[in-house]
Formats: structure tokens, sequence, C-alpha cells
């Protein structure tokens, strides 16, 4: 005799888990916000710098150039975020 599935129970735990997915990512973007210091800006310059980006994005070499950018910077500091922004290791800024 087959088992019975529990439709409820497995959308509850794919809920529960796209939640959390989230949950990860609000995270992380908010820990890339400190690790760049762009936490010293204020929300409206953020703002503006993002709706920038994307459209600047749209051209390929600016975006390869980001992501370069980018990964140099990840590599530099580790993705955990233990050595400072300021790069320096004295944590003095």
């Amino acid at each position: 005799m087959r088992k019975v599935r529990d439709y409820d129970a497995e959308l509850s735990a794919l809920r529960d888990k796209a939640r959390a997915i989230k949950a990860r990512k609000v995270e992380q973007l908010g820990a890339l916000v400190v690790a760049t210091g762009a936490d010293a800006l204020d929300l409206e310059v953020i703002a503006g710098m993002l709706r920038h980006g994307i459209m600047e994005a749209q051209v390929e070499s600016v975006k390869e150039s980001w992501r370069a950018d980018g990964a140099t910077f990840l590599k530099g500091r580790g993705r955990k975020g233990n050595s400072p922004a300021g790069g320096d290791g004295t944590g003095a800024g």
C-alpha cells in the first residue's frame, strides 16, 4: 500500500524554507552594505546609486568590470566578513 502524502505539511515546509532563504539574503545584503562602508551614506544616496547601477549594468563591459572588482573585494576580505572594510586589519578607520 502506498504511503499517503501530506501535501499541507510539504507546502508548509517549502514556505518555511523560502522564508529562511529570503531572510538570509536580506542579512547578507545588510552585511555587504556595512562591509563596503555604504552604511555611512544616506538611504536616498544608496537608493540612487543602486538605481543608476541597474541602468549602467545593462552594458556588459561595465557589468564585467564591476563583477571583477566585487570578486577582488570579497576575496580580499573573505566571504565571512572577518576583516574590516578599511582593509588594513587594524580596525582604525
